[in-house]
């Protein structure tokens, strides 16, 4: 019954399509003051807002529906009126999503999802890190029909995205007041439609090499029906894609094989005439678009251009700027010509890093040959001056000389501990004159050795006689010259100190 009624107007909206988008640019602004919110979940709609849907034939409560364009950086807000037809009352600047234009695949490749997710009240969170948030149900039967995986896919605050669309406070306070009046009001999904840019045909030629063409062009059938329908389309899945509006006696299942399905008359009559002038557009996009080819920017690139909206702000903030700002349209030509200067730039840096390996191996070997050139110059300079010392004096031992360098110190004798009672002096040891030559104590011996005559000597009143000249005896030592005597007074013991 609900595709009799939806078929019944399209007609109606084909004509009347024109007429809401006249909202877009005029109603953007959030009049939120966070600063003055004092429970972020209770948050009313402001005077403005609520004045604004009343003059557009609106409710509070009325049933709504968000759309994304990821390309734009696009949130919208439509809510349906008096006559169920939805009208756009929103049209919020994304101020951060991750990742590139493509669906999302697997959990960690930062891509925000593509696609359409019914939200319940349960994937509303007023307790979120991030301000608050609302679940996008990532993954939903497409998702995990195609293998999808990832977690916690979120439309939030903070303006910080890894994987979600990250809008700033002001604006997610005011979107959870809209969710939650229409929820209060009786609906029970809200229909989330994410998709890469808007499904038009200059667009789709732009972008008609991405290698999710395909994908995309499975979401423009849905795309196609909201547009000619002003409703949410009714989405099932079957054989891993996505149907929308098909009616059908048995029920849809993802992987499974598709029904027998059949779209409303009025429905198809309509597609008919929308597709034709869809075919007219496409052909003459694909006229302005040939030869060139759409350069999707990265993450990095996009934030690269609102930079300047970080300073000031803290590390978590961080903005992206929209992908038709930082990408580029680019001919064959000018592609080839980029790729060859990638190509060369490549070949440079190739080139200098072996450049460089060859000169650091070109050093280490003129290192090594200095190195032997100087032990070479070394080992001739210590044989010259070996040759130059045997001319000197060849085969003569080296004389001992004296050392300038080396100062001739006189050590005192020290006495044994146990002698601390004597003060007196040990006298020196006799010591050579210093002008006393080797000749002068050999004649003093030869004259010692030879004294032949016996002679008296007075020594304490005794007589005492030399042995006669021949006789065996010792000989006597006489005075010697080089020597100087000193005369050594005989010491008592200390046991006879009474003695005087």
């Amino acid at each position: 019954m609900r595709l009799t009624v939806l078929a019944a107007v399209s007609l109606l909206a084909v004509a009347a399509a024109g007429c809401t988008n006249e909202t877009l640019d005029s109603f953007d602004k959030v009049d939120v003051d966070i600063s003055k919110v004092s429970k972020k979940t209770d948050y009313q709609l402001s005077s403005a807002v609520l004045g604004k849907l009343s003059s557009m034939n609106i409710d509070r409560s009325s049933p709504m529906m968000l759309r994304i364009f990821k390309e734009e950086g696009r949130l919208e807000l439509w809510k349906a009126d008096r006559s169920n037809r939805y009208q756009l009352v929103r049209n919020y600047k994304i101020c951060a999503w991750s990742g590139k234009l493509g669906p999302k695949m697997k959990e960690g490749d930062r891509q925000a999802p593509e696609g359409f997710y019914p939200l319940s009240r349960a994937h509303m969170n007023p307790n979120s890190s991030y301000f608050l948030a609302i679940n996008t149900g990532f993954p939903n039967a497409y998702d995990r029909a195609n293998k999808a995986s990832g977690s916690h896919l979120m439309i939030h605050g903070a303006c910080s995205s890894s994987g979600c669309y990250s809008m700033t406070d002001e604006q997610m306070v005011e979107i959870f007041a809209f969710a939650r009046d229409a929820f209060n009001g009786g609906q029970s999904t809200i229909q989330l439609q994410a998709f890469p840019f808007r499904m038009t045909a200059e667009n789709m030629a732009r972008h008609r090499d991405n290698p999710n063409i395909e994908f995309w062009k499975m979401l423009k059938v849905g795309y196609d029906h909201f547009e000619l329908t002003k409703r949410p389309p009714e989405v099932n899945v079957c054989e891993k894609k996505y149907v929308f509006n098909q009616q059908a006696d048995k029920p849809f299942s993802p992987a499974g094989a598709c029904p027998a399905m059949t779209t409303p008359a009025a429905l198809e009559v309509a597609l008919g005439s929308y597709n034709k002038t869809y075919a007219a557009a496409y052909a003459k996009a694909m006229q302005k678009y040939d030869g060139t080819v759409w350069i999707e920017p990265s993450e990095a690139q996009r934030k690269a251009i609102v930079a300047d909206q970080r300073k000031g702000r803290e590390l978590a903030y961080a903005p992206t700027g929209n992908s038709l700002d930082a990408g580029k349209l680019m001919t064959a030509r000018e592609i080839a010509e980029q790729k060859r200067k990638a190509e060369e730039a490549e070949r440079r840096k190739v080139e200098a890093a072996e450049r460089a390996v060859r000169e650091a191996e070109e050093a280490k070997l003129a290192a090594e040959q200095a190195k032997i050139k100087e032990a070479e110059a070394f080992a001739a300079d210590v044989a010259a001056e070996k040759a130059q010392k045997q001319a000197r004096g060849a085969g003569a031992l080296p004389v001992p000389e004296d050392n300038p360098g080396v100062a001739a110190v006189e050590k005192k004798e020290e006495k044994p501990f146990w002698k601390f009672w004597n003060n007196k002096t040990a006298p020196r040891k006799a010591e050579p004159a210093a002008d006393v030559t080797q000749q002068s104590q050999q004649d003093a011996g030869r004259q010692a050795a030879q004294t032949t005559q016996s002679t008296a000597a007075t020594t304490t009143g005794q007589r005492v006689e030399k042995p006669a000249a021949g006789a065996d005896a010792l000989p006597v030592p006489e005075d010697n010259p080089g020597v100087q005597v000193v005369e050594k007074t005989a010491e008592k013991p200390f046991w006879k100190f009474w003695q005087k």
